[in-house]
């Protein structure tokens, strides 16, 4: 099911081993052009053309795109008991980690009457994107929504695909994951064009554009977010799921296919890759994906992904050999099946999990962490969603009389090199009679 590259032998350069980088790359450059029109359609038609893509893609029509609010109410009343509880146990512990990326404003005193300070500003209004295709994700909801509601945002609207199976309406779980969070700006919309709908906003609908963009989805959502990029901030391009395992000799071969297999779930197009320099591993790991997944309610899903280009089982000499691959690659996900684990070596990485007993799917619910990660190699220079993705440094400075005296001839000499003598004039004529 999955094929092999054997680097055994061979000593790579980073050019070299980023060559052989599994990569389903035909995708992507397809997502890029289509989800470039489906945005531009959005921009030129709005409602309309959300409506005609929501028929087409969805399978949806005459459907309420702004949820109204009795939606909501009814969604959180619907919610089991269990499942309540886990979102509330995993909006309060996403809370508390994302409280830590707040920075505090830092003043720095650069010299007497002089300083300059360092405070971090929130965006005024977001977008947030749940996905709602082929899985649906509360777990979304909480990982976009508590960040920008950490770091201070004033107004955050949210949208997920329509749902055939309700009537159109967004699925009731993440309705109710809106409700507990208290969001009430909720839009039936999915894909490219609710991102098209987020930056170039939708009248009719009351949808006023953003200032920036966030959440995971599809290659054609993370395709949208570059189309939009520079009209609105967005987050990391979190397109199709990644999992990339480095593991040796002493890894347990069922945890490293189970890991694999619980990322291939998510889509066709979703990254399942082992690193190791264990060819005995390489072989169990192999035979246990094949039984494990056939077993697994989604099997034809995961056939596709862990088949697919972008999907292999990577053999290598040496440890060194495979932290060299992993830092090429970039994943969204890199688990650490090592005896002697050095997560410090691992520099590109949305997230790094280490030990047998710390999955990907601990991070995608209730770890405290975010699992909003960069893919497709963007790992290697983004970040993953968090509250900082909603803030923006702003320095406020502050010069007395004095102060400003004291570089007064410095300016005017930097000035007169750059051929900017109205610069120099501007500080000279605070000191004119």
């Amino acid at each position: 099911m999955l094929r092999v590259i054997d680097l055994r032998g061979r000593t790579l350069d980073p050019a070299e081993l980023l060559a052989v980088v599994p990569r389903a790359v035909a995708a992507r450059s397809e997502a890029v052009s289509t989800a470039a029109g489906i945005v531009d359609d959005v921009a030129q038609r709005g409602e309309e053309a959300l409506r005609e893509q929501a028929e087409r893609f969805d399978g949806v029509s005459g459907h309420a795109i702004r949820v109204p609010h009795a939606h909501l109410d009814e969604a959180v009343e619907a919610l089991t008991p269990a499942v309540r509880e886990a979102l509330e146990r995993a909006i309060s512990r996403v809370r508390q980690a994302s409280s830590a990326q707040v920075p505090p404003p830092v003043t720095t005193q650069i010299g007497p009457g002089a300083r300059v300070t360092q405070r971090w500003q929130p965006v005024r209004r977001v977008g947030l994107y749940v996905p709602g295709g082929k899985a649906v994700y509360p777990s979304s909801v909480v990982m976009n929504v508590v960040p920008a509601q950490v770091a201070g945002v004033t107004e955050i609207a949210l949208a997920s695909p329509p749902q055939k199976e309700f009537g159109g309406r967004v699925h009731p779980v993440i309705l109710g994951a809106a409700h507990l969070l208290g969001v009430t700006e909720v839009y039936a919309m999915g894909g490219a064009g609710a991102i098209g709908a987020f930056a170039h906003g939708a009248p009719s609908l009351g949808l006023a554009p953003v200032d920036v963009i966030t959440g995971p989805g599809n290659n054609y959502v993370a395709a949208a977010k570059r189309a939009v990029a520079g009209l609105v901030g967005t987050d990391s391009e979190a397109g199709a799921t990644e999992i990339l395992i480095v593991a040796d000799d002493e890894a347990d071969p069922v945890l490293v296919a189970a890991d694999l297999i619980s990322q291939a779930e998510h889509d066709e197009q979703a990254s399942a890759v082992l690193v190791t320099t264990s060819g005995r591993l390489a072989d169990a790991v192999q035979s246990e994906v094949a039984q494990r997944a056939v077993l697994t309610r989604h099997a034809d899903r995961i056939a596709v992904a862990c088949s697919g280009p972008q999907s292999a089982i990577v053999l290598v000499d040496d440890i060194a050999t495979a932290t060299a691959f992993s830092n090429a690659y970039a994943p969204e996900h890199l688990e650490l099946h090592l005896a002697d684990p050095h997560p410090e070596d691992f520099i590109h990485a949305g997230a790094v999990f280490v030990g047998p007993h710390t999955p990907v799917s601990l991070g995608d619910y209730l770890a405290g962490s975010n699992h909003v990660l960069p893919t497709g190699g963007q790992a290697r220079y983004a970040a993953g969603l968090s509250a900082s993705t909603f803030l923006r440094p702003q320095q406020v400075i502050e010069y007395d009389r004095s102060a400003l005296e004291h570089v007064h001839a410095a300016i005017v000499a930097l000035a007169t090199a750059e051929d900017l003598p109205a610069h120099g004039e501007a500080i000279t004529a605070r000191f004119e009679a």
